[in-house]
């Protein structure tokens, strides 16, 4: 092996620089990129939007044959304010806006927290549906917190 061949191995130095360099500049215009489509496209602020985790118990007791009363209890979990929480179904004496309509037995008002413990009671009949539901006030969110049906639905 001849030595200077060696020594010119060694010093060498312009094969891996540029390529590297093209490389990590690539990189680079690519995050930012990303990053500004995301603010720009206003996915960064949905992923900061979190359906609550909240335990819903829905209880059904018959007054008669047909008709009884269904009590929804907040068994544990996140508090969630009464004004984005609803009751949705069929076979119910009243649904909507928790904080309006299902004043009840809770201690929910409108703009208050509903928190474990609280309950709402609402009349129902026996082949009832129902949901409790939650939506964002600003409304870009919703989803299914409990859900129950009737001993005849």
């Amino acid at each position: 092996m001849d030595l200077t061949n060696l020594k010119a191995l060694l010093t060498e130095d312009d094969a891996v620089s540029p390529v590297i360099g093209v490389i990590l500049m690539v990189a680079i215009t690519v995050i930012l990129a990303a990053v500004i489509a995301s603010f720009v496209l206003g996915l960064g602020d949905t992923a900061s939007q979190q359906t609550p985790t909240a335990s819903f118990t829905l209880d059904y007791e018959a007054d008669d044959s047909t008709s009884g009363d269904l009590t929804i209890t907040h068994d544990g979990g996140d508090t969630v304010q009464a004004d984005e929480l609803y009751l949705r179904g069929s076979s119910l004496d009243t649904t909507g806006e928790w904080a309006s309509d299902l004043n009840g037995n809770t201690s929910a008002d409108s703009g208050s927290a509903v928190a474990a413990g609280d309950v709402a009671e609402v009349g129902a009949n026996s082949d009832f549906s129902a949901r409790v539901v939650y939506q964002s006030v600003e409304g870009d969110s919703s989803a299914t917190l409990a859900e129950d049906s009737g001993p005849d639905a």
